[in-house]
Parts: structure tokens; sequence; C-alpha cells
């Protein structure tokens, strides 16, 4: 009787391997393009995805605008999660993209940072203050999060005196950074890097009304590299799930 229950526990260990051992083999990898404000959310999503799906999704971070030119000149990516609506809809019209694959994964919003608690105010008059020798952004040329800094400041009537104080990153990482490093007493960055469940992480902040700037919609998009890649179609699915969705939401981002 022992004997007969040892070779029927074999058995089912052996079918479980066989079924591991099938899953590990289906199992695949995909290169995603994703910008510099989305790093965190997504290194914690690509985690989530790894563990519930068996696919890896191998991340590289940078700015859109820079993203776009590596595309189009045959970088291998997959799937790129952009900082904006513009750059996937050029990439699908210039054929790098899958037609209809894209959607807004994300919208962001624009935060003025400091690393130093209550250098910041609650309604940013610290932007009208001469004590501000430096500010930190994104460049508006690669980077939405840039872009939005500049109409922000062009609303307020300040981008023309400010203009001299900026230091300029090339995505809004290194902006973040300049920050943080205390290169720039304050700066333009997401919400995302700074918040997470609700609560300003550290330092002082204030949260850009989001009248002051156009939309920071943030669409992904499949790219033709991906077109028959199970692990790239899985993550574009898994983007829009219940785990991606509260993990977006916990850093800021406007569902």
């Amino acid at each position: 009787m022992l004997n007969t229950a040892l070779l029927r526990f074999a058995r089912h260990a052996a079918l479980l391997a066989t079924a591991l051992l099938g899953a590990l083999a289906q199992a695949g990898e995909v290169s995603v393009a994703v910008a510099a404000n989305f790093s965190v959310p997504m290194q914690k999503i690509a985690a989530r995805f790894q563990q519930d799906t068996g696919h890896k999704a191998v991340l590289a971070f940078g700015s859109t605008g820079r993203f776009h030119a590596q595309i189009s000149n045959g970088a291998p990516f997959e799937v790129l999660l952009a900082a904006d609506a513009a750059t996937p809809e050029r990439l699908e019209r210039e054929g790098f993209g899958i037609a209809g694959s894209r959607f807004t994964y994300a919208v962001g919003r624009l935060v003025l940072w400091s690393a130093s608690p209550g250098l910041v105010d609650p309604q940013g008059a610290v932007l009208r203050s001469p004590g501000l020798t430096r500010l930190a952004l994104a460049d508006p040329k690669l980077a939405p999060y840039g872009a939005a800094a500049i109409e922000t400041l062009t609303r307020l009537g300040l981008v023309d005196a400010l203009r001299p104080r900026f230091v300029q990153g090339e995505s809004i990482g290194q902006a973040h950074q300049f920050v943080a490093s205390g290169n720039a007493p304050a700066g333009f960055v997401a919400l995302s890097q700074v918040q997470v469940d609700g609560r300003i992480t550290s330092g002082s902040a204030w949260v850009v009304p989001t009248e002051l700037h156009n939309p920071l919609r943030q669409d992904a998009v499949l790219l033709q590299r991906g077109r028959e890649n199970p692990a790239a179609q899985a993550l574009m699915a898994y983007l829009r799930s219940p785990v991606a969705r509260q993990i977006i939401q916990a850093h800021g981002y406007i569902d």
C-alpha cells in the first residue's frame, strides 16, 4: 500500500514538473521602451507581469522623443509606453506601430517639487521668488512633461523671467535627478516620481493645476517588431488589468 502511494505521488510530481516545464518553454520576453516618468510604476508592473504570466518585460527608460528617433532607426523595441499620445500616433502613421493597437494607459500630472521640506509652497508662489536660482525641467523638445512645464510657465507669465535659470535634462528622469541631488533647488517633474499612495514621499511640492497645460495623456503602442511576439501582446493586455491599474493609480496618475 505504501509503495502504491509513493508511486502515485511520483506520477503526480512528474506531471507537475512536465506542466511547469511546458509553461516555462512558452514564456517569452518583450523589449519595452518606457517614458522616464513611468519608470517606478512600470518596474512594479513588470514584476507582477512576470509573476502572473511567466513572460519577462525587458525595460529601457528614457525620453519619448529620443525613443521615437531610435525606433525610426531600427531599435529593437516591441512596445512603446510614451509620455504623450502624439508619438505613438505618429509611429503608427509612419508604419512602425501596429494600426489599432494604441490606447491610453495613464494620464499624468505635473508637479513642482523640491527635495527640501517647506521650499515649495502649495500654490507654487516660490516660482516668483528671486531666491529660486535654478529650476530643473526636461527638454521640452524631447519630453512631453518638459513641454507641459513651459506651457505652465507661459500661462503664468513667468517663462521669460525664469528661462535664464533653467537646468534642462534630456528626460523627466534627469530633471528629477537634478532636484534630488541638489543641483537645482526645485524643478518640474512627474507626480509619479514623488508620490506613492496619495502622499508626497519627501520634500515639498505644488501639484500643477491641469488647466495650466494640455492633458498629459500617455499612450501605449504595439510596435511592428512585437507583432508576432505573444509576450508583447500579453503585456499590452496586462496594462489594462486591475493589477496594473491599481499600481498606476497609486503613483498619482489619473485613470
